[in-house]
């Protein structure tokens, strides 16, 4: 890919709009799907349960979260309008249990306590204040609830040529120090590897990634 058509893909990927970002968004579903549903799986759901997703995408795998207990609330915050829109025309069969919200990226548009589960996969790279925005995540999750965080290794995400646009990077020691910045307590990592499609499509690339989940 030229350099433009790179900075357009990461521009998407960070913020999807109009016909390119609902095309992209859903290559980032197909993409992403292992590491979505491993960090679904992460959350381990229970009855009765609230859950936040943050960058919720097209939102393809919400029929997966909703399958896995009984009587259970979906929330899903995006930056992106057409993402927004896209996920609810795909969940319009959820409409009583899962809300979209379409929000600025940096204050979480809840009341304190509010979430027993809150995940997020592959976009911690475009938190502009990351220690704040944890923060944020922190005071919408109840003092028992589970927040799973999903990301790239910095050793796979320097491979891919479109993440020197306007991505930040972690290794697994990097978001370890980030995280103890915030105010959660606790941690457990749990690193991945899988062979995906690139994003071109025309080659297979070996990709590791972190599943952390974060306590307070």
């Amino acid at each position: 890919m030229e350099k433009d058509e790179l900075k357009i893909l990461a521009q998407n990927l960070a913020n999807p709009q109009g016909e390119k970002g609902i095309e992209i968004g859903e290559m980032m579903n197909a993409t992403n799907i292992s590491m979505t549903l491993e960090s679904i799986k992460t959350l381990l759901i229970e009855d009765n349960e609230s859950i936040l997703e943050i960058g919720h995408g097209n939102a393809g795998h919400l029929k997966n979260i909703l399958s896995r207990a009984q009587n259970l609330k979906y929330t899903g915050v995006d930056i992106s309008e057409t993402m927004y829109n896209e996920a609810r025309k795909m969940n319009k069969d959820f409409e009583g249990q899962a809300d979209f919200i379409l929000y600025e990226g940096q204050k979480l548009p809840f009341e304190d306590r509010v979430f027993d589960k809150v995940f997020t996969v592959n976009t911690v790279y475009f938190w502009e204040e990351p220690v704040a925005f944890l923060n944020e995540i922190y005071r919408v999750l109840k003092d028992d609830g589970t927040f799973v965080l999903t990301f790239g290794q910095r050793r796979f995400m320097e491979t891919l040529p479109f993440t020197e646009y306007n991505f930040t990077m972690y290794s697994n020691n990097e978001m370890e120090e980030l995280i103890s910045r915030s105010h959660f307590k606790r941690m457990k990592i749990s690193e991945k590897e899988e062979d995906i499609p690139s994003k071109s499509g025309a080659e297979t690339i070996h990709r590791i990634y972190t599943v952390l989940t974060i306590k307070k």
